[in-house]
Order: structure tokens, then C-alpha cells, then sequence
């Protein structure tokens, strides 16, 4: 109201909630989605089934699969969604902790609210105790190195547990394991990673335990005509942007022929452009060739001729790893090529997998790459074992870059709860009270842990806490065996995992609670408001 006139600043049929109605309905929205994947955690949780509008089935209790298949629309609930989203970019693990934290911090910090503490100041606790936090977390750290095989093990074997692989963890293990460490460079004293080196090829049949390690690189396409050589070797390796075909004008043409001389005639300019380019490979000493683009007949049998083993159709990101792996460059056209421009390799070979032919380079020597051919009964399990690989393969390579690592299965939450509750009464005053609801969000780690293992919840922390304020930073929920033990050599992680889950849910956590007002647009005649999120009336469902 000005001067007794009301003052409209919004389109008709938008929204507001404002105030304590806007944040009950923020931190309902997110504990909703945490409590969605909570029941996910761990080596005894459970699977979901995602069904998506096109009747696509995925199994799997992966955290960043399960969000995404979800396609969350509350604005609230998408923020987890992306500090999961950056778990895995980050890490490859940890994306079901870092939800599940988030959601128990909001849900702490509305305790605190309804105790008249302003969000400000649960804002200013939370961040002063991730930096609390993030120092003890570093003090419990230990160091890794690549020598430490039976370490590294078990840290792909941790990431993997809860995933539905089954009793082939041990043998996954081993194989992300040895991709690593053979792609793995140290400059300057410093372990370097490189996950683009490390390629996973997935094809169903046979079973999980046929997967297995190349040392090289799969272009999943095979050779282009049924006369190229099956291997060619030592491998001198052309890399082609441009087709191999005749080259079509820019602009609309027609071409009158009013004799039949003139359609040989242009029949054979048109051989004769693309032998011309057959004429530059051969000369350039290639054996092998990889183009990103068409291959015609014509072309084909010509360089099948030349016994030059021809793919076409390769990807973009198959010729740009080839090009760091064989040392060659990547040519824009065909004609252009020169032996300087060349790549090589021990070997190029086609390859029958299950029921497809593809090309296998092998024996790079300007580069380490690798690929890990994942096998399995059926489409589904394959798929799972993917996701499995590709988290034992970040976690494994991030574990040698950081040479630091902590003990997981709550493990390290509850040390880090005990020392937070510990330093709590240093600060005094109502951050106090922050801090402490900040350690007791972390007891949601193990709490789960147990929980999901069929465990009494109140018995296992009880017993946590205990044994942690006794010194015995390593002890954890061992849920296999259903009780708390020392978990030192049985549950291991990076410690980027467990830092990464502590800065993305400490700052999802604490922008939500900065929000106090809530303003959505007018709903489209498709029933969506712009950007795709419900209106202000349907944030809290």
C-alpha cells in the first residue's frame, strides 16, 4: 500500500510466499528429495526403478542416475540435484551423501529457526564449522601412493558396494585399478590423472567376469569395405576431418549433358577426385585410417585396394584421442595429408565383439590410454557395471592425484561430528547452537548406514560415539557384518569425496536459507510456467 493505494508489481496470476512460509517450503521440497535417495545408501540399499515418459526401464541405486532419471522441476529440489551433479564431476562418488547431508542440514537448520535463531546466523555456524571440519577431516587423512595396489583395491571396491554388481566387485576392482595406474603420470614430483584416457566400451553378452582391460583404444565402428585388411601393423595412422567423396558445390547447380560421351566424362572426373585422394594417403606411407566423415564406395575400394585398413564415420572425440595417443595430426582433408601428418601405433586390427566388428588400436607410444571393455548377460547389467567402473576409476584416480584418503562407512562423518561438538562451546552464543546442529547433520551418514542394514540406529551411534571419544577415529558401521568395528582396512575413500560432499551441501544448504521470498510467474498454457517450475502453491508437494 502507498498512501492507502495497493501498489500491483506483478503480471496477473503469478505467485509469491514470503518469509517463514518460504523457507518451510524450500526445506520441505529438499528433505523430500534427500529422503527419496536416502534409502540407497550403503551396501544394503535398495535399487530404484526409473520409468521415463518413453517407457525406457533403468534399475540401478547410483545417486546421480536416480536424480537425473527423476527429472526434478522444484527450483529447490534442482539445487541438490546439481550439488550431486558436481559430486560426480568432481569425485565419481559420494553424490547420495551429499543430498542426504543437504537435506539433514535444512532440516536442522529449521529446528533452529523455530527456536527464534535468526538464518543468519545458522548461516554464519554452518560455514564456520565446514571450515572446522575441513581441518580435521585433512588431520585424519592418510597417504596413498600407486605402489599401494592392495589400498587402491579397496577403494574401488568401496565406491562399488552398493552398486548391483555382486560378487564381481573384486574382479572390477582390479581392472580399474590397472587402467589407472597405467595411465597414470607424475610431473613435477605430482600424480597426474587423466580420465579421457581411460575409455569404457560396453557390449552385452557373455558374463560380467569376461570384462577385461585392453591396452589401447576401441573405435566402435569397423572397417569399411570387406577387403581391408583384419590388422595392419606397425600401424602409421592418418586421421581425416574432411570425406572421402566427391566434393558437392555450395550453391544449386544443374549440369545439361546432351551426350552420353558427357556422362562418362563427368563419371570419371569424379573417380579421378576421389583417387586423387586415395593417391595422398598412399603416398603419405598410411596403413590405417580413421575419417570423421563418409567414405564412398568408390573410395573404399580403392584404399581396400591399396590394403589400407579404412574406418569411417568415427567420432570427433575418438580422432582427438587417437591424435594424443599415436602422436598424428588431424587433417581437414584428405588430399592434405603428408607423412608428417601421421600417427602411429604396434597395431590396428578389427576386433568381432559379441555380435559387432570394431577397430582396436593398439600399442600407442606418445601417449597411455586404455579402455575397459565392460561384458554382461544383458543390456541392463551392463549399464550397471558402467556406472560401477566409472566410479571405481574417478575414485581409484583422484585417490593418487590428492595421495590422501580416510576411512569410509561413517567412519570419518562421526569423527568429524565428535570433534565439531567438541569445539562448539568455544564459540558461545547462538553459533553455538549451529555448529552443533551442523555436527549432528553428519551423524546422518552412519545413522543410514544402519538403518539400511537392518541395524538398531540409536544402538550403532551410541556405540559410535563412544568408541570415537575413546580415540578410535576408524570405527564405522561394518553392515555386512550388522555391527560397529574397526573399518581402517574394509571401507576406504578419497578424502576429495568426503571434502566435496562438506562444501557442496554447507553451501547449497546455506543458499537456500538466505532465500525469504519466492516469486513465480504466471503458469503457460501448457500448464508449466517459464523455465519449467511449478508455481509458488505447488513448492512445497
Amino acid at each position: 500500500m502507498l498512501a492507502g493505494t495497493p501498489v500491483i508489481l506483478l503480471k496477473e496470476g503469478a505467485e509469491r510466499a514470503e518469509g517463514a512460509d518460504a523457507r518451510e517450503r524450500i526445506i520441505k521440497a529438499a528433505s523430500a528429495l534427500a529422503e527419496s535417495v536416502r534409502s540407497t545408501l550403503g551396501p544394503r540399499g535398495r535399487d530404484k526403478m526409473l520409468v521415463d515418459s518413453l517407457g525406457d526401464v533403468v534399475i540401478t541405486n547410483d545417486g546421480v542416475t536416480i536424480l537425473q532419471k527423476m527429472e526434478v522441476d522444484h527450483p529447490a529440489a534442482r539445487m541438490l540435484v546439481e550439488v550431486a551433479k558436481a559430486q560426480d564431476q568432481e569425485c565419481g562418488d559420494g553424490t547420495k551423501t551429499s543430498v542426504i547431508l543437504t537435506g539433514e542440514l535444512l532440516h536442522r537448520a529449521q529446528a533452529l529457526i523455530e527456536q527464534k535463531i535468526h538464518p543468519t546466523v545458522i548461516v554464519q555456524g554452518f560455514q564456520i564449522a565446514s571450515g572446522k571440519a575441513l581441518e580435521r577431516l585433512a588431520a585424519i587423512a592418510r597417504p596413498v601412493g600407486p605402489a599401494d595396489s592392495a589400498i587402491l583395491e579397496g577403494i574401488a571396491m568401496t565406491s562399488m558396494i552398493s552398486k548391483g554388481v555382486g560378487g564381481f566387485r573384486s574382479g572390477l576392482a582390479r581392472l580399474a585399478v590397472r587402467a589407472v595406474t597405467e595411465v597414470v603420470d607424475t610431473v613435477d614430483g605430482r600424480v597426474r590423472f587423466d580420465r579421457k584416457n581411460i575409455q569404457i566400451v560396453k557390449r552385452p553378452g557373455g558374463e560380467v567376469q569376461d570384462s577385461e582391460l585392453i591396452d589401447g583404444h576401441i573405435v566402435e565402428q569397423s572397417a569399411v569395405h570387406p577387403d581391408c585388411p583384419k590388422r595392419v601393423g606397425p600401424a602409421r595412422i592418418a586421421l581425416v576431418e574432411g570425406a572421402f567423396e566427391f566434393r558437392k558445390t555450395e550453391y544449386t547447380a544443374e549440369i545439361r549433358i546432351s551426350e552420353a560421351s558427357q556422362i562418362e566424362a563427368f563419371r570419371a572426373e569424379e573417380e579421378r577426385s576421389v583417387q586423387t585422394m586415395v593417391d595422398a594417403v598412399v603416398r603419405s606411407g598410411a596403413n590405417a585410417v580413421f575419417c570423421e566423415k563418409g567414405i564412398d564406395d568408390v573410395a573404399a575400394e580403392h584404399l581396400a585396394r591399396a590394403h589400407i585398413l579404412a574406418v569411417r564415420r568415427a567420432k570427433r572425440s575418438d580422432l582427438e584421442l587417437l591424435a594424443r595417443a599415436t602422436g598424428g595430426r588431424l587433417v581437414a582433408r584428405p588430399a592434405d595429408i603428408t607423412p608428417a601428418d601421421l600417427g602411429t601405433a604396434a597395431w590396428v586390427e578389427e576386433r568381432k565383439i559379441g555380435d559387432d566388428r570394431l577397430t582396436v588400436v593398439l600399442g600407442s607410444p606418445h601417449a597411455k590410454a586404455v579402455t575397459l571393455l565392460v561384458r554382461g548377460g544383458t543390456e541392463h547389467v551392463v549399464d550397471e557395471v558402467e556406472r560401477s567402473l566409472t566410479d571405481a576409476v574417478m575414485t581409484v584416480g583422484i585417490a593418487l592425484e590428492d595421495g590422501r584418503i580416510v576411512t569410509g562407512a561413517g567412519a570419518a562423518a562421526m569423527e568429524l561430528s565428535r570433534s565439531l561438538h567438541d569445539f562448539a562451546p568455544s564459540l558461545g552464543g547462538r553459533a553455538q547452537m549451529a555448529v552443533d546442529a551442523f555436527a549432528t547433520a553428519l551423524e546422518i551418514v552412519p545413522s543410514t548406514l544402519a538403518e539400511n542394514a537392518g541395524m538398531d540406529t540409536i544402538d550403532a551411534l551410541i556405540e559410535m560415539r563412544r568408541r570415537h571419544k575413546a580415540g578410535a577415529i576408524h570405527a564405522g558401521i561394518d553392515v555386512l557384518g550388522g555391527r560397529v568395528a574397526d573399518m581402517e582396512t574394509v571401507a576406504v575413500e578419497p578424502m576429495r569425496v568426503d571434502r566435496q560432499i562438506i562444501l557442496g551441501a554447507t553451501e547449497a544448504s546455506t543458499m537456500l536459507l538466505r532465500i525469504d521470498d519466492i516469486i513465480a510467474s504466471k503458469r503457460s498454457a501448457s500448464g508449466a510456467p517459464p523455465g519449467g517450475h511449478p508455481p509458488v502453491g505447488e513448492f512445497g508437494a
